[in-house]
């Protein structure tokens, strides 16, 4: 059912579908949110509010979006949730979603870059855990150029862990292609894909649930890994 948007995201390193949620199950999803905190950024998303798991996986196209890109062995390894508000006067610089949440700090070989926000560590493994994670972003609202749709650079995922300094120039990697997502659209992703976010000149906000799914174990303990239900 899903096979385009599964060789999409193997070959471009990413896919956008069309509407997964309906209205009634979208605003349900806000409520459940809104509820438990009210946050431009809410991470552990799945750990604070478990019921949202719950509802996601009861939408039957949504199931079936999983099930077409993740076998059976893979589980939920990162939740947050996102809001870029209306007019927001921030913008994101290109880059990867490099580092996972772990339970514990256990010096490894290839893993690095270690940090501590707020309680929450954080490390860059090797590429091997990047390249077998996949992004499932569930919009909550119709995103386009005016309210800080992603920008990404298509295949940049196939190149490893790509550092973005100085010296750094996009169009050497290939074509920048703005995301539009429908609401209740789900855009899949590669962590390693280069991406990118404007500033917002809308009056309507743009929230995402953004959820990893892996199927590797780490030394240190993946700190929300989830089983899907």
């Amino acid at each position: 059912m899903f096979i385009q948007n599964k060789e999409e995201l193997a070959y471009k390193g990413y896919s956008i579908t069309k509407q997964i949620f309906s209205k009634k199950e979208l605003l349900a999803l806000i409520s459940l949110i809104e509820e438990s905190e009210k946050s431009y950024a809410i991470r552990q998303l799945i750990n604070k509010v478990p019921k949202v798991q719950e509802l996601v996986f009861k939408n039957e196209k949504f199931k079936n979006l999983y099930k077409s890109i993740c076998g059976e062995d893979y589980f939920l390894s990162k939740a947050i949730f996102f809001n870029k508000p209306a007019k927001s006067n921030w913008f994101v610089s290109h880059h990867q979603d490099l580092s996972i949440s772990v339970e514990n700090k256990v010096e490894t070989e290839k893993y690095s870059n270690w940090t501590n926000k707020n309680g929450q560590l954080g490390v860059i493994p090797p590429k091997e855990i990047l390249e077998n994670t996949v992004t499932f972003r569930i919009h909550l609202d119709d995103t386009n150029e005016t309210n800080g749709a992603l920008r990404v650079i298509a295949k940049s995922h196939k190149k490893g862990i790509i550092r973005v300094d100085e010296k750094f120039g996009k169009n050497a990697l290939g074509e920048e292609k703005v995301c539009r997502v429908i609401e209740g659209g789900v855009m899949l992703m590669k962590p390693l894909l280069l991406h990118a976010s404007s500033k917002s000149t809308s009056l309507k906000d743009r929230r995402v649930i953004h959820l990893e799914f892996c199927n590797q174990e780490v030394p240190m303990g993946w700190l929300e890994r989830k089983c899907v239900i």
